[in-house]
């Protein structure tokens, strides 16, 4: 691989500049690089405007050994990137009947008539090779010229991620771009800041010829990721004995390898168990429960979710004492507790895990202002209570309630694992 490599991005789309969606393509795409060893140069994010097209994949091209285009690859008007490009590169446009029965074939198989405006899909570059797009009607594109390479994708990511890395990667493989052995390996934290996991981790990394370290924080977790940019200097087996060293010094903030969410991490854990889980949510409204049920086969251990935001729906849905709301309030340690046994009675399952607090903007007092959250944890051997204090806005106390409940849970099977094997033994559930 060449270690020298320039690779820029450009994701197209006026939603992206807008605001109204995220670009998720550049968070997929600079993942997928590094973890091939390569550090993107840059990302543009530009209009589905010719004249921008134009003019900043002009200075892309002139300055990069590889460019990735996601977007403008559509039917529509304002799908201008095939055209222009070409136009850029001093391509004509050619005809690629292949192409247009790959789409009839499509329209067919959705029982569907075929726009005419679908047509504009099988034109290619001359000099470019069709990727095929087994998702949608916009094919993808991989041309050389100069030296110099160009992949262009679609938008959709139900699109996109599969052609790069089924039909990209093996071909940026061939080219020497990309390293057969994959020199590459993450390691996620959760509860630890980036600044603080740097700390711990740097005096192991430091002075290690050939690693390259990255770092990205989200959503209360935190990556830490490890590459190489040449595996005759740094092998894969001294990148994964690095990475164990740090797994090492981590402790309990290592989460896992690779890119397991906190929920997937549980439901692992659970499923070893053979156990259920079962949640009550009150400000989270939903969150805690959508990250178990992005996960396939959690039926196998997620018995259910209540939400229980008014006081009566605590006391109507899990059994919450009326007395004890009105002695301590629903944003409290005990009220916590009984929303987590709660859930645990109502839907037969062996652990329980709740969230009750203030979100904001408004609410909260003097005694537990806004961002006071709780965690509830019931399991077979005992239930806690976890007290949080959150300084975001509403959406972002919400997120951060229901990642700290995650990480919470998680901490507390690895800690109490052998505890509940034992517990569950002693009482005849099974046999060690």
């Amino acid at each position: 691989m060449t270690a020298s490599i320039r690779v820029e991005t450009i994701t197209l789309g006026d939603e992206l500049l807008l605001g109204i969606r995220e670009n998720a393509h550049l968070t997929y795409l600079g993942r997928q690089l590094a973890h091939h060893g390569i550090e993107p140069a840059a990302n543009l994010v530009i209009r589905d405007q010719a004249d921008d097209i134009r003019l900043f994949f002009a200075d892309c091209w002139k300055r990069s050994d590889l460019v990735i285009t996601t977007g403008g690859l559509g039917p529509t008007s304002d799908d201008l990137t095939r055209e222009t490009i070409a136009e850029v590169l001093g391509e004509e446009l050619v005809y690629d009947p292949e192409v247009e029965n790959a789409i009839r074939e499509r329209f067919r198989l959705l029982e569907r008539p075929m726009p005419e405006s679908n047509n504009r899909q099988s034109y290619r570059p001359a000099s470019a090779e069709v990727l095929s797009n087994p998702y949608g009607t916009a094919p993808g594109l991989y041309l050389k010229k100069e030296g110099k390479i160009l992949v262009m994708l679609p938008g959709p990511a139900r699109e996109m991620h599969p052609m790069f890395e089924q039909l990209v990667v093996p071909k940026l493989q061939a080219e020497g771009i990309f390293p057969e052995v994959d020199c590459y390996l993450q390691l996620r934290t959760a509860g630890i800041g980036e600044s603080a996991l740097a700390e711990k981790v740097e005096p192991i990394l430091a002075n290690k010829e050939g690693l390259v370290v990255g770092y990205c924080a989200h959503a209360g977790m935190v990556d830490l990721r490890l590459s190489s940019l040449d595996s005759d200097i740094l092998s894969e087996e001294t990148l994964h004995q690095i990475g164990d060293e740090c797994r090492k010094e981590l402790g309990e903030d290592f989460a896992c390898f690779g890119e397991r969410t906190l929920a997937e991490i549980i439901f692992r854990e659970l499923r070893s168990l053979d156990k259920t889980l079962a949640v009550a949510e009150s400000c989270t409204g939903g969150l805690l429960s959508s990250h178990f049920t992005e996960i396939p086969g959690i039926s196998k251990v997620f018995q259910g979710g209540a939400v229980c935001y008014h006081n009566d729906a605590k006391v109507q849905m899990l059994d919450v004492p009326e007395s004890m709301l009105e002695q301590h309030g629903a944003v409290s340690e005990e009220v916590a507790i009984a929303m987590a046994t709660g859930a645990c009675e109502k839907y037969g399952a062996d652990y329980g895990l709740s969230v009750t607090g203030f979100a904001g903007p408004s609410g909260g007092t003097q005694v537990l202002p806004v961002g006071s959250i709780y965690l509830g944890y019931a399991s077979p051997i005992g239930v806690w209570a976890k007290k949080l204090q959150l300084r975001g806005d509403r959406a972002s106390n919400r997120r951060r309630a229901a990642t700290a409940a995650l990480d919470w849970m998680r901490r507390k099977l690895r800690k109490y694992k052998l505890e509940e094997v034992f517990a569950a033994a002693e009482s005849g559930q099974f046999e060690i």
